[in-house]
Parts: C-alpha cells; structure tokens; sequence
C-alpha cells in the first residue's frame, strides 16, 4: 500500500511539473488565435472567445515571414546535413585512426566544452568577415558546421565498433574512406540520428550568432525576424505569439517524430563510451 501510494505521489507530481512546464506553450498558441488586444485585458484569457486567423494571415502576406522561414529551414537543412558529415569524419578519426598527438588534442578539444560559446563569437566573426561571408548563410552555417559535443559523441560511440572490421578492411586494400562511408558510416546511424536532432534542433533556434552575422533583413533566420517583430510590433502580442508559434512548432514537431531514436542514441552513446 505504501509503494502504491508512493507512486501515485510521484505520478502526480511528474503531472504538476509537466502541466507547468507546458501551460505557457498552450497559452502561446492560444493567444495566437485571439483578436487583437484580447490577451491584454485582465486577467488574460486562457482560451479565445472568437478565434480568428488574423495574426497568421498578417505574418505570411503583411510581414517577410515565409521568406524567414524559407531562410531557417535552408539553414538548419544544409548546417546538419554537413556538420553530420564533418563530425563523423572527425570522430572517426579520433577514435580509430593512429597519429601523433591524437590523445592531446582530444583532451585540448574536450576542455574546449567548458568555455562559454559567446568567448569565440568575436574571432569569428573577424573570421568570417576575412572570407567575405558576412550577411550570407555560409557565414551563418559555418560556425556550426563542427561541433566539439558532435565530436565527442561520435568518437564515444565509435568507440565500440570492432578494430579487427576494420583492420580486414584495410588488409583486403580498402582505403579509410571506403572503410567509413561502407562500414562505419552505417554503424553510426544511432548516434548520428541523435546529433542530427541535436544540430538541427540548435541551428533553427540560434538567435545570437545569426543576429551578429546578418545585417539584410530578407536573410533573417526566424528568431531574428522575431525579434524585430516585437520592436516593431511590441503592443501586439497577438501577433507576436503567433510568430512565436511558427518559430516553435516545427522544431517541437521534429524532436516527436524523432524521440525514440533521439533517446535511444543518447543512451546508446552513454553505455558504448
């Protein structure tokens, strides 16, 4: 009676913190749909009386919002789609390869995890303008394009993948990189899977980075043409909640459909490393 007793007790709290925690997501849409002014009054709404389409058709015919949509989805597409790749290599490399200075360069890399993102943005960005890439979406997409967390993982996982594959590989005169696009790449579905959430979860969300790269407003990334939004339209929270809706559910959408193997890499990757 007392472990049943427990576990309603538990239950119900993991009930109360996720009612919590997704109440201002449900407001959020909610007060997308309430006409102009209504989430205003006092007290707020929770629901709208006369729901309306009016702040979604104001953002895609009034307002840029396709084409900043259109923006972030190449983006997060083409920034994951490489740094997959790039990753992989890497990690691979520092897993299976032998070269001198392997080990302490990891190391170095690792302790790279501990320095804030926003130390890097200046050298950067110095960077990228000698390239000539500022205010273009390769000047976006290569800061992400490899990652130190992306490395990590993959070399963990790749860990576990048995010297004696690819040791047969190279005796029967495969190169290294028929060895990783025929027998690693395949072996590392699970964890790339993971990463590719990881990525294209943190590209779409990225509002720094892009905010300091991009001056023109027609290559805005969502959450930047958000951000102008509530300068612009600071009064209309309407509408501001309706932008913060299709900025928002893509991504929520993206990490459902993608959970199981989300989860599973995670855990995967935690026991292989």
């Amino acid at each position: 009676m007392t472990r049943r007793r427990s576990s309603w007790l538990a239950n119900g709290a993991l009930a109360l913190i996720a009612v919590v925690t997704l109440f201002p997501l449900l407001w959020m849409v909610s007060a997308s749909f309430m006409p102009a002014g209504a989430a205003n009054t006092m007290p707020p709404p929770l629901w709208p009386r006369h729901p309306t389409l009016e702040h979604y058709a104001a953002l895609f015919t009034r307002l840029d919002f396709p084409r900043n949509f259109l923006n972030s989805l190449l983006i997060s597409t083409v920034t994951t789609v490489l740094s997959l790749f790039i990753n992989a290599l890497a990690g691979y490399a520092f897993a299976k390869l032998r070269f001198a200075g392997r080990d302490r360069v990891f190391s170095l890399l690792v302790a790279g995890l501990v320095v804030p993102a926003q130390v890097g943005m200046l050298p950067l960005f110095l960077m990228v303008r000698g390239m000539g890439l500022v205010n273009t979406p390769w000047g976006v997409m290569i800061a992400a394009l490899a990652s130190i967390l992306g490395i990590f993982m993959i070399r963990q996982y790749a860990l576990a993948i048995p010297d004696d594959l690819i040791d047969a590989a190279r005796v029967d005169g495969a190169s290294e990189f028929l060895i990783f696009r025929k027998i690693v790449f395949p072996l590392l579905r699970p964890i790339l899977v993971t990463l590719a959430a990881f990525s294209f979860l943190a590209t779409w969300n990225d509002f720094l980075w892009p905010l300091i790269v991009l001056s023109d407003e027609r290559k805005f990334t969502l959450p930047v043409a958000l951000a102008s939004l509530v300068g612009e339209h600071v009064q209309d929270t309407e509408l501001m909640m309706a932008g913060s809706v299709v900025t928002v559910i893509p991504v929520l959408v993206l990490f459902l459909a993608l959970q199981r193997s989300y989860i599973r890499g995670v855990l995967m990757g935690s026991v292989k490393g």
